[in-house]
């Protein structure tokens, strides 16, 4: 076999590979024996078949698929002879395929950066350091509580935290607008779901009154022609509801699986799930501020062929979320690819760095994290033990588990070294989201 490889641009390489036609007659013709005693063909006995007439017959199906077989595994024998790794599938295009005549094809792939890490020494990472508090577990069941409310109709101007059920239209320039008219929708005053202004003009407002509220939209709005804009709502109340919340009884309890009238053991099962959810949420937080740290510090080249391979992971799991793609649905036009670049770029540039990292510090997979973490994902079901016996017997399933392990144990690894500040903090700032706490 002989092999040659360039570099063209970047990351990318075309290799040639040249395999002696001897080979590929040779096996060919024994394909072609072989099926001399199998064949059956109008006129001769099974077993009985000439090879000049199974040749004539399936010859070129047999070359085919050969040919075929043999480009498979001589790229993937080039590629290690050569030491390169590539970085997605080649595309692979054949230069002379024709019989008696060595075979030779052109590969054309991408393959994996050279990484130089960065020093991790001088990361400055904060933790946040924070305990649920008794006051943050009574928060919590009050809005327990308030998903549990129900509503009353009352006969009294709307103050916040009311529900009112409105009409109204919206205008810019005195025209109505795509999206600004409802009928009999219903409307938390305090919830911010509409724009800025729109639910404090409705306090004081009773069932009947009717108000326009002049208003504009945030510059950051989503739809284009609406950023910015000033406008007006002609606003009709409808009614106006105070809320109920539920007393703290057997039933209630009974909606989050404590039974009886155990208050106590109610608000125990509140701490516990807060305290895993603060848990989390310190260690995610922590484990950000790493791999930020970590792309600022290594500038990588990245192969398209695996930010693609993203891209379509991430498209196929935000349709998955919507409950699957639709027959004759145009995914790409839906949910273009711009939409996940960003994200699948910061995933494979990670992706690559913390490999890196893993083999230059030689991280193994710690086998009693990896049981914990199940146990820790199972203690939520009816039957723990149950899940941890699927979750090791699902090797899919516990790969995915000694993945998100081995880049716990990558954090780990570089907070050893780094500059790390423990900062006071609050439940309530440890679980805000990321963007929310700037």
């Amino acid at each position: 076999m002989q092999v040659s490889i360039e570099t063209t641009t970047g990351l990318e390489r075309r290799m040639t590979v040249g395999i002696p036609a001897e080979q590929v007659e040779t096996e060919v013709t024994k394909r072609l024996q072989e099926a001399t005693k199998t064949v059956r063909l109008n006129g001769f006995r099974k077993g009985k078949v000439p090879l000049k007439v199974v040749k004539q017959r399936f010859g070129a199906g047999v070359r085919q698929e050969v040919l075929g077989e043999f480009m498979s595994r001589s790229f993937y024998d080039a590629v290690q002879q050569e030491d390169v790794k590539p970085a997605g599938q080649p595309s692979i295009e054949p230069k002379e395929m024709a019989e008696g005549k060595d075979v030779e094809f052109v590969a054309t792939f991408e393959v994996y950066p050279e990484i130089t890490l960065g020093d991790t020494s001088s990361f400055e990472i904060e933790k946040l350091v924070a305990e649920v508090q008794d006051s943050d577990v009574d928060n919590m069941i009050d809005v327990l509580r308030k998903q549990q409310a129900t509503w009353t109709q009352v006969d009294r101007a709307a103050q916040t935290d009311d529900q009112v059920n409105i009409d109204y239209t919206g205008t810019k320039d005195g025209e109505e607008f795509e999206g600004g008219k409802a009928e009999g929708q219903d409307l938390v005053l305090g919830s911010n779901s509409m724009i800025p202004g729109f639910e404090d003009g409705l306090v004081g407002l009773k069932a009947g009154d009717e108000k326009v509220l002049s208003l504009s939209f945030p510059e950051d709005y989503h739809a284009e022609e609406l950023k910015g804009a000033a406008v007006e709502f002609a606003v009709k109340v409808n009614s106006v509801s105070e809320q109920e919340l539920p007393e703290l009884n057997a039933e209630f309890f009974s909606k989050y699986g404590v039974e009886g009238d155990d208050e106590a053991q109610f608000r125990a099962d509140v701490r516990k799930n807060m305290e895993r959810e603060l848990k989390n949420a310190a260690k995610s937080k922590l484990k950000n501020q790493v791999m930020d740290k970590l792309i600022e510090a290594n500038e990588v080249e990245l192969p398209k062929a695996l930010v693609a391979g993203e891209i379509e992971a991430l498209r196929n799991q935000m349709m998955q979320q919507f409950g699957g793609a639709q027959p004759n649905l145009d995914l790409k036009s839906l949910l273009p690819d711009e939409m996940f670049s960003e994200q699948a770029e910061r995933r494979v540039a990670l992706g690559l760095i913390v490999g890196e990292v893993v083999k230059a510090s030689e991280i193994k997979v710690d086998s009693d994290r990896v049981r914990e973490m199940v146990e820790e994902l199972a203690s939520t079901y009816q039957d723990p033990e149950e899940v941890v016996n699927y979750y090791f017997n699902n090797r899919e399933l516990l790969a995915g588990v000694e993945s998100v392990v081995l880049e716990d144990q990558v954090v780990d690894h570089i907070l050893d070294g780094a500059k790390v500040t423990e900062t006071n903090s609050t439940y309530e700032e440890v679980i805000k989201p990321a963007q929310s706490a700037e």
